[in-house]
């Protein structure tokens, strides 16, 4: 048979008869991409269910409508009433219904039910979470086409729709959108995020919003929802006071707070690390004090930490660790001296000095050593000394650490030492 001839029937009963398939090619057979058509029918669910969210729910449950195709488009329909125009958020062609999220009353009663109508929907079809997060990405990225009240909806429902712990809705659908120049520059941004965060906290507590914060990469940076001009400390205190979100401005500060003791500590450390001139170090403590309006007390403790963390430890030889620990404060002794300006901050030093020999067992005995070699450098005084030993001292390690004054002294006295002063003698017959 040539190549150009038919094959016969014959041929076609053997392969019948005996069991052998032909291979067909397969074919993609797409169904029309028909968005508007799609958007219709949900509107018309949403019609005739006159706009009762259980049954909507129901019937959608039971429709053969495409969501794998147009989850977007039924997004848009829950969101805005109808499907919007590619790019824009403003209303395409086809039906529309009255019902929908942006139509509502801006309350929380109001917007609640379409958060668990979601939810509803999301479980039959957690495929749809990716399109839920697509529409609320491009509506937050144009938030400015809305009008303010709109706005305050968007921001209510995604407030909700995190506290009800919508079905694995992403982090970066909030922030990562608000966070465009043009936005945070009119405001709109922090008019949002401002909205946002009260209703929030209506159902969650400050470290619910907090740890929320920090799985947005956003708890150290909360100044950006501001606009440039008014990117600072003060403003965020003044604007979340006027909001009621006393405890979030008094978190914020305390967060700069300790963001401005870690800068200073870790300057001082290099410099003292370095054994920079003392003057230099002076300087550098006074610029950090001005310009984080740092405590005295936070300086002084920040200056033994470093001073302390700078020793050279030999191990378990304890002769050695006494005389790095004594050598590092004659070192410094001075710095000390120039912010131990008070009989007060003399004895917060002294408590520091206590609580860190307590905790540290190398140091438990040099207590008093270290004691003497800041009273001898003119860092304590004795009427300060005294009366810590009296009633001053930290609960901390109290009996352990005044006990080995008590012997300190002991020794001392035997050996006609320290015979200028009365401290540290007092248990002594």
């Amino acid at each position: 048979m040539s190549s150009k001839e038919k094959p016969t029937l014959g041929i076609f009963f053997f392969i019948l008869y005996s069991g052998t398939r032909i291979k067909t090619r397969k074919r993609n057979i797409a169904a029309p991409l028909d968005p508007s058509t799609f958007a219709d029918a949900v509107v018309q669910i949403y019609l005739d269910n006159a706009g009762d969210l259980e049954l909507i729910a129901k019937s959608i449950e039971s429709s053969d409508l495409n969501f794998s195709r147009y989850g977007d488009t039924f997004f848009e329909v829950a969101f805005t009433g109808g499907r919007t125009q590619p790019g824009t958020t403003k209303p395409d062609e086809g039906e529309r219904h009255p019902f929908s999220i942006i139509d509502c009353e801006p309350k929380r009663e109001a917007i609640l039910p379409s958060v668990i109508y979601i939810q509803k929907i999301l479980r039959r079809r957690p495929f749809l979470i990716k399109n839920l997060e697509n529409v609320m990405r491009k509506f937050l990225q144009s938030l400015e086409l809305f009008e303010e009240n709109e706005r305050k909806k968007l921001a209510i429902f995604t407030a909700l729709a995190f506290s009800q712990k919508l079905s694995g809705l992403p982090l970066d659908t909030v922030f990562q959108p608000l966070l465009k120049d043009n936005l945070v520059a009119k405001g709109i941004v922090l008019s949002f995020i401002t909205d946002f965060f009260k209703e929030y906290l209506i159902d969650n507590s400050l470290d619910d919003l907090i740890s929320f914060l920090k799985r947005g990469k956003m708890e150290d940076n909360l100044l950006d929802f501001f606009p440039s001009s008014k990117r600072s400390v003060e403003a965020f205190s003044e604007h979340f006071t006027k909001a009621g979100l006393v405890p979030l401005v008094e978190y914020h500060e305390k967060k700069i707070f300790e963001v401005k003791l870690k800068e200073m500590k870790s300057a001082l450390t290099t410099q003292i690390a370095e054994e920079t001139d003392i003057s230099e170090v002076k300087d550098t403590v006074k610029q950090h004090v001005k310009d984080a309006k740092l405590p005295d007390i936070e300086v002084v403790r920040i200056l033994w930490d470093v001073i302390m963390d700078a020793v050279q430890w030999s191990g378990k030889n304890q002769q050695q660790n006494a005389n790095a620990a004594l050598r590092q404060v004659k070192m410094w002794a001075n710095l000390l001296n120039t912010f131990c300006t008070s009989g007060k901050l003399e004895l917060e030093l002294l408590y520091k000095v206590q609580v860190q020999c307590y905790e540290d067992a190398k140091l438990m005995k040099l207590f008093p050593d270290i004691v003497r070699a800041l009273y001898d450098q003119d860092v304590l005084a004795e009427d300060t000394i005294l009366y810590w030993f009296r009633k001053g001292t930290n609960p901390k390690g109290r009996l352990t650490i005044v006990l080995f004054m008590v012997q300190f002294g002991c020794q001392k006295r035997k050996r006609k030492d320290w015979t200028n002063t009365k401290f540290l003698i007092g248990g002594c017959a």
